[in-house]
């Protein structure tokens, strides 16, 4: 059985693998951008209200 799938399992298994790495590494970095946003965010907030600007 395993000597008539190897061959088709050798040709898709790369593939997936790739497909696995680009994945987390997508996921891992709009995580990044959205927590960088985040921040961001709340500096900018601090900043309105540490100078009393409250446009």
């Amino acid at each position: 059985m395993w000597d008539a799938a190897w061959p088709y399992l050798a040709a898709i298994l790369p593939t997936i693998i790739v497909a696995a790495l680009f994945y987390f590494l997508m996921k891992s970095i709009l995580e990044g951008d959205r927590r960088e946003r985040l921040a961001q965010s709340q500096w900018e907030k601090e900043e309105r209200n540490d100078t009393g600007d409250n446009s």
